[in-house]
């Protein structure tokens, strides 16, 4: 079954031009792996802090290879400090 993820991400304060360039970043990386079929990022219109992907994996298996990757341990590293929050939901399709 695939499995669709929503991930919002908050910027710290004055960190979102730099965080935008970090999540937008992890686009062309993520898109070549094995089992990802969608990879879109969002950003709020009216605050440009929010950030949101949404994702779809052939399997939750894919996609725990996905958060393993080296691009997205580089991500963790270069953006501590600069984000304020994230909130990770894995989503089934009902309908």
């Amino acid at each position: 079954m695939t499995l669709t993820i929503v991930a919002h991400i908050t910027a710290v304060a004055g960190k979102a031009d730099f965080l935008r360039s970090q999540l937008e970043a992890l686009i062309a990386p993520t898109r070549a792996e094995a089992g990802c079929l969608q990879y879109d990022l969002h950003v709020d219109t009216t605050d440009p802090h929010v950030f949101l992907f949404f994702e779809n994996w052939e399997t939750r298996d894919l996609w725990q290879d996905h958060m393993n990757a080296n691009h997205i341990k580089q991500f963790s590293a270069a953006t501590q400090g600069a984000i304020a929050a994230v909130v990770l939901n894995e989503m089934t399709q009902v309908g």
